[in-house]
């Protein structure tokens, strides 16, 4: 059974990393964040599953491809109705990451997660919805900053964009905790080093690109490039930050901006906003 015949089910997509391995799947109907989370605790506070995987508590799992897992990712995103939630659990880190579908990923770590939903659920007689707003605002203040979960919180601009190459350039504000997302080391006095994060629109492909640039300075002069690889809750997010920044700064469409200036003659300019 293929992703397209999954869609008239409701479905949960799962990506579980645990002693060095990594399963991707997903189980029916499918479960929300109240369910995931309840799971998680069962798991991890029962003596039947210390031994055992995660996966085993889903007896009726089916395993997908990270890419079937990108696009149920995506139909989360979508709030198409047809993926009741995402999540990736990685034991080897402790973090608990789900897909919310107006601000993307959210992280929080294993161990603010359990007793949070012991907590919330126990008022028996409660809602399933008066038991996740509880839970929601027990871990409210929680979150981490997670490597491959960046959310809408983590994206936010200078007040210039470039055109480079037939690419819109934003300067992405380092104001969030890069060593986390990106493994550097400059949220800290032990160094002069900083970080410089580029997310570029291609004009062309009228679409945000899949990967954010970044650029370490070092404070000895030298400097370090590489590519962040955007997952599909990331772009998706990105490209509603970079519409949204465009509107305000604009008047107009990211769509409409990028037509404008491949309209006009001559060489791209600078904009400067």
């Amino acid at each position: 059974m293929g992703i397209q015949d999954d869609a008239a089910v409701t479905c949960a997509a799962y990506r579980v990393t645990e002693n060095g391995q990594t399963w991707y799947f997903t189980t029916l109907p499918g479960e929300e964040l109240l369910d995931t989370a309840q799971m998680l605790r069962r798991y991890c506070t029962s003596t039947e599953h210390s031994t055992g995987k995660f996966i085993s508590l889903y007896l009726h799992a089916r395993p997908i491809t990270s890419e079937e897992y990108q696009q149920l990712m995506q139909l989360r995103m979508e709030n198409t109705g047809e993926v009741a939630g995402v999540f990736d659990l990685d034991f080897d880190k402790r973090e608990f990451s789900a897909v919310h579908i107006m601000n993307g990923w959210t992280t929080w770590a294993m161990r603010d997660v359990i007793p949070s939903i012991h907590q919330a659920t126990r008022p028996r007689f409660a809602t399933a919805e008066e038991q996740l707003r509880k839970l929601l605002n027990l871990l409210d203040g929680m979150e981490l900053t997670s490597a491959g979960h960046l959310t809408a919180q983590n994206f936010s601009f200078s007040d210039e964009i470039l055109i480079e190459n037939g690419k819109l350039n934003f300067y992405v504000q380092a104001d969030f905790d890069v060593d986390a997302a990106f493994g550097t080391f400059v949220c800290t006095d032990e160094n002069d080093d900083w970080l410089n994060i580029y997310a570029n629109y291609d004009i062309v492909r009228d679409r945000p690109c899949d990967t954010l640039e970044l650029n370490l300075c070092k404070g000895d002069g030298t400097e370090e490039y590489w590519s962040y690889h955007l997952n599909a809750a990331e772009q998706e997010v990105l490209a509603r930050k970079m519409e949204a920044f465009c509107q305000q700064q604009n008047g107009m469409s990211l769509h409409d901006f990028a037509r404008q200036l491949q309209e006009e003659p001559g060489p791209s300019p600078q904009i400067q906003m």
